[in-house]
């Protein structure tokens, strides 16, 4: 982390404010060799978290009128010296400024260098740094509130609460197996055994809240499924709130995916309206029908889709077979006309379902209701600990999983060692949840997704 470095840290557009961000140890000195202040202070000889007026200027010209703010190590977002400069927010000036700080010392920032350096220079860990790309990117108010509430570091301290009651007792163990003629209070089994089943409870219950959690925050890959001409791109239509897929009495209009996020209640889905699945003898078609099926494959939500106006027939019947051990809810479509096909045996096949009319959206309120409640949303508390990356969630089974292996060594007798190896293996994993044993790799990877400037 010896460069410093610099990139644009408001979005890439036209906007009333651009502001360049510029981090490392001669942050302070670059800014001020491109910053003619109109007052008599240099930024070199400002305190930290004070702003400046004036403006940048290089080889004696002046690209823009600015506002740099100063923050000094360790003070600031990154823990670095840190200054801002507040331009206006033309993409065309921006990249002039920009060029002019690079020429002047500083080498362009990677994605989420900002804060891979907050991170590295201990101002985060992983969790919150990872919160904070799950901030910028929440699409409604729930998943702003679990985000903000991961970046407040509650994630965190669950796991520092769970992971210090687990070193607790192995650095106890470890002194009474390593020190046998001293005279170390064994700890007692029960009050192990009771340990590692709070423990086991705590991490089974941040797991169970998982599915939730990314639903509100990442989204949930969601499937409209169903044979031709039921509904499925007028519920996509419903659902997007514009028509943005085409609506015809033909079947098979539908042929490749069209997708789309929204919201719905407090979920964000990222819905893919799927060709019709049904035999054809269409080439183009049938590569349609496969890609649904494969779509439906890795979906966390399926909608399957079925037309009350018409008897069930051989299609249904596949759809009924491919939804076997998914998350679904039955749409069951037109119930503004006749009902024809067997609704009944429908509703005993599918326990959650939804009866409504895609085209005038009578029964949205009830489909988002199942909805939320099929995905835990509806009880989920955005102020508790919630794993929402899926890099957290492999962390915390890992955990569970030796938690679990140390209390079923315990119950057979094996020696205290043996359990402490188990015991060890859990604080590893969650130390790695929070970034604190994360490798290269893994640091590399949690960036990897972060926007430059940020």
């Amino acid at each position: 982390m010896a460069s410093t470095v610099a990139a644009i840290s408001t979005p890439q557009n036209t906007g009333s404010i651009g502001i360049i961000r510029i981090s490392g140890e001669d942050a302070v000195t670059i800014a001020d060799r491109v910053f003619e202040p109109t007052g008599k202070r240099r930024l070199t000889e400002l305190e930290g978290y004070r702003a400046a007026h004036g403006f940048v200027v290089y080889e004696g010209e002046r690209l823009d009128e600015c506002v740099a703010l100063v923050f000094r190590a360790p003070k600031s977002y990154t823990g670095e010296n840190v200054v801002e400069l507040s331009c206006h927010g033309g993409l065309f000036v921006l990249k002039k400024v920009l060029r002019a700080v690079f020429s002047c010392g500083a080498v362009p920032a990677g994605p989420g260098e900002f804060t891979r350096r907050a991170f590295l220079n201990g101002k985060l860990d992983l969790t919150e740094a990872e919160a904070v790309m799950e901030l910028i990117n929440a699409q409604n108010e729930q998943g702003a509130k679990a985000s903000l509430s991961a970046l407040e570091g509650a994630l965190s301290k669950k796991i520092d609460a769970l992971s210090g009651r687990l070193i607790s007792a192995s650095a106890q163990l470890s002194a009474w197996v390593d020190y046998p003629d001293d005279e170390i209070e064994e700890l007692q089994e029960p009050v192990l055994s009771k340990m590692l089943c709070e423990v086991e409870s705590s991490l089974s219950s941040l797991l169970d809240r998982f599915d939730a959690g990314t639903a509100v925050t990442r989204g949930v890959e969601t499937a409209i499924i169903g044979k031709p001409n039921v509904g499925k791109s007028a519920l996509m239509n419903l659902l997007s709130g514009y028509e943005k897929s085409i609506v015809t009495g033909i079947e098979g209009t539908t042929r490749d995916i069209v997708e789309g996020t929204v919201n719905l209640g407090a979920l964000v889905l990222r819905l893919a309206d799927t060709a019709g699945i049904r035999s054809t003898g269409d080439e183009v078609e049938q590569l349609g029908v496969e890609r649904a099926k494969a779509r439906l494959e890795r979906a966390g939500l399926v909608f399957a889709v079925f037309d009350l106006s018409r008897p069930l027939g051989p299609e249904d019947e596949e759809i009924i077979t491919l939804c076997k051990g998914k998350r679904v809810i039955a749409v069951l479509n037109k119930n503004d006309l006749p009902t024809v096909a067997d609704e009944a045996r429908l509703k005993k096949l599918f326990p959650v379902h939804a009866a409504l009319c895609a085209l005038d959206g009578d029964g949205l309120a009830q489909l988002e209701e199942k909805a939320e409640r099929l995905l835990c949303t509806k009880e989920l508390d955005t102020s508790q600990a919630i794993l929402s990356t899926e890099r957290q969630r492999k962390n915390a089974e890992s955990a569970l999983s030796a938690v679990r292996r140390a209390r079923r060594t315990l119950e057979s007798g094996i020696t205290l060692d043996a359990v402490n190896v188990c015991i060890d293996d859990a604080i590893g994993f969650l130390l790695e949840l929070k970034g604190e044993k994360a490798g290269d790799a893994v640091i590399d990877e949690v960036f990897s997704s972060f926007c430059v400037g940020k």
